[in-house]
Protein backbone atom coordinates (compact mmCIF):
# COMPACT_ATOMS: atom_id res chain seq x y z
CA UNK A 1 0.00 0.00 0.00
CA UNK A 2 1.40 3.08 -1.16
CA UNK A 3 1.71 6.48 1.63
CA UNK A 4 0.05 9.37 0.52
CA UNK A 5 2.64 11.96 -0.78
CA UNK A 6 2.77 14.93 1.84
CA UNK A 7 0.97 17.55 1.64
CA UNK A 8 2.95 21.14 0.19
CA UNK A 9 2.38 24.36 1.47
CA UNK A 10 0.52 27.05 -1.00
CA UNK A 11 2.20 29.62 -2.72
CA UNK A 12 0.58 32.27 -0.35
CA UNK A 13 1.26 30.44 2.81
CA UNK A 14 4.89 30.10 1.82
CA UNK A 15 4.66 34.18 1.04
CA UNK A 16 3.26 34.77 4.33
CA UNK A 17 5.87 33.02 6.19
CA UNK A 18 8.57 34.65 4.46
CA UNK A 19 7.01 37.89 5.27
CA UNK A 20 6.25 37.36 8.67
CA UNK A 21 10.19 35.59 9.24
CA UNK A 22 11.37 39.51 7.49
CA UNK A 23 9.18 41.37 9.90
CA UNK A 24 10.83 39.02 13.32
CA UNK A 25 14.34 39.40 11.59
CA UNK A 26 13.86 43.12 11.39
CA UNK A 27 12.89 43.25 14.87
CA UNK A 28 15.74 40.89 16.27
CA UNK A 29 18.13 42.99 14.39
CA UNK A 30 17.05 46.47 15.97
CA UNK A 31 17.11 44.81 19.42
CA UNK A 32 20.27 42.98 18.93
CA UNK A 33 21.81 45.75 17.67
CA UNK A 34 24.24 46.80 19.99
CA UNK A 35 26.15 43.08 19.54
CA UNK A 36 25.48 42.65 15.60
CA UNK A 37 26.63 46.04 15.00
CA UNK A 38 30.04 45.69 15.88
CA UNK A 39 30.10 42.20 14.66
CA UNK A 40 29.10 43.21 10.66
CA UNK A 41 31.83 46.39 10.63
CA UNK A 42 34.36 43.84 11.83
CA UNK A 43 33.24 41.69 9.11
CA UNK A 44 33.48 44.55 6.73
CA UNK A 45 36.80 45.26 7.59
CA UNK A 46 37.84 41.62 7.54
CA UNK A 47 36.12 41.50 3.63
CA UNK A 48 38.12 44.61 3.03
CA UNK A 49 41.57 42.93 4.62
CA UNK A 50 41.42 39.80 2.92
CA UNK A 51 40.56 41.27 -0.47
CA UNK A 52 43.73 43.60 -0.12
CA UNK A 53 46.02 40.66 0.87
CA UNK A 54 44.63 38.62 -2.00
CA UNK A 55 45.72 41.57 -4.56
CA UNK A 56 49.00 41.76 -2.88
CA UNK A 57 49.60 38.34 -3.80
CA UNK A 58 48.35 38.92 -7.05
CA UNK A 59 50.75 41.80 -7.36
CA UNK A 60 53.58 40.65 -5.45
CA UNK A 61 54.69 37.00 -5.85
CA UNK A 62 57.35 36.35 -3.41
CA UNK A 63 54.61 37.61 -0.48
CA UNK A 64 53.12 34.44 1.15
CA UNK A 65 49.70 34.09 2.63
CA UNK A 66 50.70 35.36 6.07
CA UNK A 67 52.49 37.96 5.20
CA UNK A 68 50.10 39.19 2.40
CA UNK A 69 47.45 39.06 5.55
CA UNK A 70 49.86 41.17 7.83
CA UNK A 71 50.85 43.88 5.33
CA UNK A 72 46.77 44.58 4.37
CA UNK A 73 46.44 44.66 7.99
CA UNK A 74 49.15 46.88 8.70
CA UNK A 75 47.91 49.15 5.57
CA UNK A 76 44.51 48.93 7.00
CA UNK A 77 45.65 50.24 10.36
CA UNK A 78 47.82 52.73 9.06
CA UNK A 79 45.01 54.09 7.16
CA UNK A 80 42.72 54.56 10.47
CA UNK A 81 45.91 56.25 11.77
CA UNK A 82 45.53 58.70 9.30
CA UNK A 83 42.26 59.13 9.50
CA UNK A 84 42.25 60.12 13.23
CA UNK A 85 45.52 62.35 12.94
CA UNK A 86 43.86 63.92 10.48
CA UNK A 87 40.70 64.96 12.12
CA UNK A 88 42.68 65.39 15.64
CA UNK A 89 44.89 67.86 13.13
CA UNK A 90 41.79 70.34 11.86
CA UNK A 91 38.83 69.54 13.96
CA UNK A 92 40.35 72.09 17.05
CA UNK A 93 40.82 74.95 14.02
CA UNK A 94 37.69 74.15 12.40
CA UNK A 95 35.56 74.92 15.44
CA UNK A 96 37.40 77.32 16.12
CA UNK A 97 36.91 79.38 12.71
CA UNK A 98 33.17 78.99 13.29
CA UNK A 99 33.50 80.24 16.93
CA UNK A 100 35.29 83.13 14.88
CA UNK A 101 32.66 83.58 12.25
CA UNK A 102 29.49 84.14 14.90
CA UNK A 103 29.25 87.64 13.84
CA UNK A 104 29.23 86.89 10.02
CA UNK A 105 26.79 83.95 11.31
CA UNK A 106 24.49 86.64 12.44
CA UNK A 107 25.07 88.74 9.65
CA UNK A 108 23.68 86.19 7.08
CA UNK A 109 20.60 85.52 8.90
CA UNK A 110 19.72 88.73 9.49
CA UNK A 111 20.20 89.15 5.61
CA UNK A 112 18.06 85.99 5.24
CA UNK A 113 15.17 87.38 7.72
CA UNK A 114 15.09 90.83 6.14
CA UNK A 115 15.10 88.87 2.36
CA UNK A 116 11.57 86.53 4.45
CA UNK A 117 10.71 90.20 5.69
CA UNK A 118 11.20 88.50 9.01
CA UNK A 119 10.75 91.16 11.62
CA UNK A 120 13.10 90.20 14.63
CA UNK A 121 15.46 88.04 13.23
CA UNK A 122 17.60 85.15 15.22
CA UNK A 123 21.00 85.62 16.45
CA UNK A 124 23.53 82.50 17.38
CA UNK A 125 23.42 83.38 20.86
CA UNK A 126 19.68 83.43 21.19
CA UNK A 127 19.45 80.02 19.48
CA UNK A 128 22.63 78.90 21.59
CA UNK A 129 20.42 79.58 24.78
CA UNK A 130 17.22 78.26 23.53
CA UNK A 131 18.79 75.01 22.93
CA UNK A 132 21.14 74.69 25.59
CA UNK A 133 23.60 72.66 24.99
CA UNK A 134 24.58 71.95 28.29
CA UNK A 135 21.20 70.14 28.42
CA UNK A 136 23.00 67.55 25.48
CA UNK A 137 26.29 67.64 26.96
CA UNK A 138 25.55 64.49 29.00
CA UNK A 139 24.51 62.69 25.80
CA UNK A 140 27.12 63.81 23.81
CA UNK A 141 29.61 62.50 26.14
CA UNK A 142 27.30 59.18 26.12
CA UNK A 143 27.48 58.99 22.89
CA UNK A 144 31.35 59.37 22.69
CA UNK A 145 31.52 56.94 24.93
CA UNK A 146 29.33 54.52 23.35
CA UNK A 147 32.18 55.09 19.93
CA UNK A 148 34.98 53.82 21.92
CA UNK A 149 33.51 50.60 23.05
CA UNK A 150 31.88 50.10 19.27
CA UNK A 151 35.45 50.04 18.46
CA UNK A 152 36.76 47.86 21.15
CA UNK A 153 33.99 45.45 20.04
CA UNK A 154 34.84 45.84 16.58
CA UNK A 155 38.70 45.27 17.66
CA UNK A 156 37.72 42.32 19.26
CA UNK A 157 35.52 40.21 17.11
CA UNK A 158 38.00 41.09 14.00
CA UNK A 159 40.51 39.23 16.39
CA UNK A 160 38.26 36.33 16.69
CA UNK A 161 36.96 36.68 12.87
CA UNK A 162 40.58 35.85 11.91
CA UNK A 163 41.32 33.29 15.00
CA UNK A 164 38.50 31.35 13.07
CA UNK A 165 39.20 31.11 9.71
CA UNK A 166 41.29 28.23 9.72
CA UNK A 167 37.90 26.13 10.49
CA UNK A 168 36.09 27.52 7.58
CA UNK A 169 36.55 24.91 5.09
CA UNK A 170 35.85 21.65 7.78
CA UNK A 171 32.79 23.50 8.63
CA UNK A 172 31.32 23.76 4.86
CA UNK A 173 31.89 20.67 4.74
CA UNK A 174 30.36 19.29 6.82
CA UNK A 175 27.21 21.35 6.88
CA UNK A 176 26.68 20.37 3.48
CA UNK A 177 27.87 16.88 2.82
CA UNK A 178 26.74 16.29 -0.98
CA UNK A 179 28.93 18.00 -3.48
CA UNK A 180 26.14 19.88 -4.77
CA UNK A 181 24.89 21.55 -2.01
CA UNK A 182 28.30 22.72 -1.21
CA UNK A 183 29.01 24.08 -4.59
CA UNK A 184 26.13 26.28 -4.19
CA UNK A 185 26.79 27.33 -0.68
CA UNK A 186 30.57 28.33 -2.25
CA UNK A 187 29.01 29.64 -5.12
CA UNK A 188 26.77 32.25 -3.17
CA UNK A 189 29.39 33.26 -0.88
CA UNK A 190 31.78 33.91 -3.35
CA UNK A 191 29.20 35.60 -5.20
CA UNK A 192 28.54 37.84 -1.92
CA UNK A 193 31.92 38.46 -1.14
CA UNK A 194 32.64 39.69 -4.84
CA UNK A 195 29.60 42.13 -5.03
CA UNK A 196 30.95 43.36 -1.72
CA UNK A 197 34.40 43.82 -3.04
CA UNK A 198 33.41 45.47 -6.18
CA UNK A 199 31.19 47.50 -4.14
CA UNK A 200 34.00 48.99 -2.06
CA UNK A 201 36.65 49.22 -5.55
CA UNK A 202 33.64 51.37 -7.21
CA UNK A 203 32.70 53.23 -4.39
CA UNK A 204 36.39 54.37 -3.43
CA UNK A 205 37.62 54.78 -6.76
CA UNK A 206 34.36 57.16 -7.44
CA UNK A 207 34.67 58.95 -4.03
CA UNK A 208 37.90 59.69 -4.66
CA UNK A 209 37.58 61.13 -7.82
CA UNK A 210 34.61 63.65 -5.80
CA UNK A 211 36.96 63.93 -2.94
CA UNK A 212 39.97 65.20 -5.12
CA UNK A 213 38.23 67.14 -7.51
CA UNK A 214 35.89 68.79 -4.71
CA UNK A 215 39.46 69.35 -2.89
CA UNK A 216 40.83 71.37 -5.51
CA UNK A 217 37.82 73.62 -6.04
CA UNK A 218 37.64 74.19 -2.45
CA UNK A 219 41.38 75.17 -2.93
CA UNK A 220 41.11 77.07 -6.17
CA UNK A 221 38.19 79.10 -4.24
CA UNK A 222 40.63 80.15 -0.98
CA UNK A 223 38.34 78.15 1.71
CA UNK A 224 40.06 76.90 4.76
CA UNK A 225 40.07 73.28 6.32
CA UNK A 226 39.71 72.33 2.41
CA UNK A 227 41.67 68.90 2.77
CA UNK A 228 39.86 68.24 5.90
CA UNK A 229 36.25 69.05 3.75
CA UNK A 230 37.60 66.54 1.07
CA UNK A 231 37.93 63.45 3.56
CA UNK A 232 34.58 64.43 5.06
CA UNK A 233 33.43 64.19 1.12
CA UNK A 234 35.23 60.82 0.66
CA UNK A 235 33.76 59.14 4.18
CA UNK A 236 30.09 60.53 3.03
CA UNK A 237 30.20 59.05 -0.64
CA UNK A 238 29.98 55.21 1.06
CA UNK A 239 26.45 56.48 2.17
CA UNK A 240 24.25 56.09 -0.68
CA UNK A 241 22.60 59.00 -2.22
CA UNK A 242 22.70 60.76 0.97
CA UNK A 243 26.21 60.68 0.86
CA UNK A 244 26.33 62.95 -2.29
CA UNK A 245 24.23 65.30 -0.70
CA UNK A 246 25.91 65.97 2.22
CA UNK A 247 29.24 66.12 0.06
CA UNK A 248 27.68 68.82 -2.78
CA UNK A 249 25.93 71.29 -0.21
CA UNK A 250 27.62 71.59 3.09
CA UNK A 251 30.66 73.02 1.75
CA UNK A 252 28.68 75.71 0.38
CA UNK A 253 26.67 76.36 3.39
CA UNK A 254 29.55 76.78 5.55
CA UNK A 255 31.56 79.10 2.57
CA UNK A 256 28.40 81.30 3.22
CA UNK A 257 30.22 81.79 6.97
CA UNK A 258 33.56 82.48 5.40
CA UNK A 259 33.44 84.37 3.07
CA UNK A 260 31.86 87.87 2.85
CA UNK A 261 29.92 87.88 -0.67
CA UNK A 262 27.92 85.16 -2.31
CA UNK A 263 29.85 84.74 -5.52
CA UNK A 264 32.79 82.09 -4.00
CA UNK A 265 29.89 80.00 -2.44
CA UNK A 266 27.73 79.88 -5.48
CA UNK A 267 30.96 79.00 -7.62
CA UNK A 268 31.52 76.39 -4.64
CA UNK A 269 28.02 75.02 -4.89
CA UNK A 270 28.44 74.94 -9.00
CA UNK A 271 31.74 73.63 -8.93
CA UNK A 272 30.65 70.82 -6.71
CA UNK A 273 27.19 69.94 -8.63
CA UNK A 274 29.21 69.69 -11.88
CA UNK A 275 31.54 67.11 -9.87
CA UNK A 276 28.90 65.37 -8.61
CA UNK A 277 26.85 64.87 -11.68
CA UNK A 278 29.90 63.98 -13.69
CA UNK A 279 31.18 61.10 -11.55
CA UNK A 280 27.49 60.22 -10.28
CA UNK A 281 25.41 59.86 -13.57
CA UNK A 282 28.49 59.49 -16.02
CA UNK A 283 31.78 57.49 -14.55
CA UNK A 284 29.70 56.18 -11.56
CA UNK A 285 27.23 53.99 -13.73
CA UNK A 286 29.79 52.93 -16.01
CA UNK A 287 32.35 51.81 -13.58
CA UNK A 288 29.56 50.06 -11.55
CA UNK A 289 27.88 48.36 -14.53
CA UNK A 290 26.22 44.90 -13.20
CA UNK A 291 28.21 44.54 -10.42
CA UNK A 292 25.58 44.59 -7.92
CA UNK A 293 22.73 43.96 -9.64
CA UNK A 294 20.24 46.37 -7.34
CA UNK A 295 17.64 47.95 -8.03
CA UNK A 296 17.98 51.92 -7.83
CA UNK A 297 14.85 52.15 -5.61
CA UNK A 298 15.98 48.98 -3.48
CA UNK A 299 19.38 51.22 -2.83
CA UNK A 300 17.31 53.85 -1.73
CA UNK A 301 14.96 52.26 0.58
CA UNK A 302 17.76 49.95 2.36
CA UNK A 303 19.67 53.21 3.42
CA UNK A 304 16.66 54.24 4.93
CA UNK A 305 15.65 50.45 6.73
CA UNK A 306 19.27 49.49 7.44
CA UNK A 307 20.01 53.73 9.18
CA UNK A 308 16.52 53.24 11.42
CA UNK A 309 17.54 49.69 12.04
CA UNK A 310 21.33 50.33 12.97
CA UNK A 311 21.81 54.07 12.79
CA UNK A 312 25.00 55.63 10.93
CA UNK A 313 26.86 52.37 11.10
CA UNK A 314 23.94 51.04 8.93
CA UNK A 315 23.65 53.40 6.90
CA UNK A 316 27.62 52.74 5.62
CA UNK A 317 26.67 49.00 5.76
CA UNK A 318 22.89 49.82 3.25
CA UNK A 319 24.39 48.59 0.37
CA UNK A 320 26.73 44.92 0.92
CA UNK A 321 24.18 44.33 3.50
CA UNK A 322 21.29 44.12 0.95
CA UNK A 323 23.80 42.36 -1.48
CA UNK A 324 23.69 39.37 1.27
CA UNK A 325 19.84 39.40 1.41
CA UNK A 326 18.92 39.19 -2.09
CA UNK A 327 21.76 35.94 -2.69
CA UNK A 328 20.66 34.59 0.05
CA UNK A 329 16.91 34.77 -0.42
CA UNK A 330 18.17 33.35 -3.75
CA UNK A 331 19.02 30.01 -2.50
CA UNK A 332 15.42 29.17 -0.51
CA UNK A 333 13.30 28.36 -3.60
CA UNK A 334 10.33 29.63 -1.30
CA UNK A 335 12.08 33.29 -1.11
CA UNK A 336 13.30 33.29 -4.51
CA UNK A 337 10.39 35.99 -5.12
CA UNK A 338 12.33 38.09 -3.03
CA UNK A 339 15.53 38.28 -4.44
CA UNK A 340 13.88 38.69 -7.83
CA UNK A 341 12.16 41.64 -6.15
CA UNK A 342 15.65 43.13 -5.15
CA UNK A 343 17.50 43.16 -8.37
CA UNK A 344 17.48 45.16 -11.28
CA UNK A 345 17.10 43.15 -13.80
CA UNK A 346 15.32 40.23 -12.16
CA UNK A 347 18.45 37.87 -11.96
CA UNK A 348 19.91 37.99 -8.11
CA UNK A 349 23.11 35.96 -9.56
CA UNK A 350 23.57 37.79 -12.84
CA UNK A 351 26.15 36.91 -15.32
CA UNK A 352 27.62 35.75 -11.98
CA UNK A 353 25.23 33.09 -11.45
CA UNK A 354 25.91 29.14 -11.96
CA UNK A 355 25.66 27.08 -14.54
CA UNK A 356 23.19 23.68 -13.72
CA UNK A 357 23.81 21.57 -16.78
CA UNK A 358 25.66 18.70 -15.34
CA UNK A 359 27.77 18.08 -18.70
CA UNK A 360 29.55 21.29 -17.62
CA UNK A 361 30.17 20.60 -13.99
CA UNK A 362 34.18 19.97 -12.71
CA UNK A 363 34.16 17.63 -10.55
CA UNK A 364 37.50 18.18 -9.54
CA UNK A 365 37.01 22.12 -8.65
CA UNK A 366 35.24 21.77 -5.66
CA UNK A 367 37.95 21.18 -3.41
CA UNK A 368 39.86 24.33 -4.57
CA UNK A 369 36.54 26.41 -4.22
CA UNK A 370 36.01 25.56 -0.96
CA UNK A 371 39.08 26.19 -0.06
CA UNK A 372 38.93 30.22 -1.16
CA UNK A 373 36.21 30.18 1.81
CA UNK A 374 39.72 30.52 4.18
Amino acid sequence: MTKPAPAQASPTARNALVIIAVVTAGLALFLLRPILTPLALALFLMVIIDGLSRVLRRRISLLSERAALLVAIGVTVAGFGVTGLLIAGNAPGFIGQLVADTPRLNAIIADMSHRLHMHSPPTIQRMARTLDPAKYAGGVAQTLQGLLSSLLFILIYLGFLFASRSGFTRKVERLFPNEAGRDDAVAAFQHIRNGVERYLWVQTVAGLMIAVASTAILLATGMQNALLWGFLILVTSYVPILGGMIGQFLPPLFALVEFNDYLQPGLILAGLTVVNMVVGSIIFPRMQGRSLNLDPVVILLSLSFWGLVWGVPGMFLSTPLTVTVMVVADQFPGARWVAILLSRDGEPFGADRPTEDPSTAQPQAAPAQVKTLT
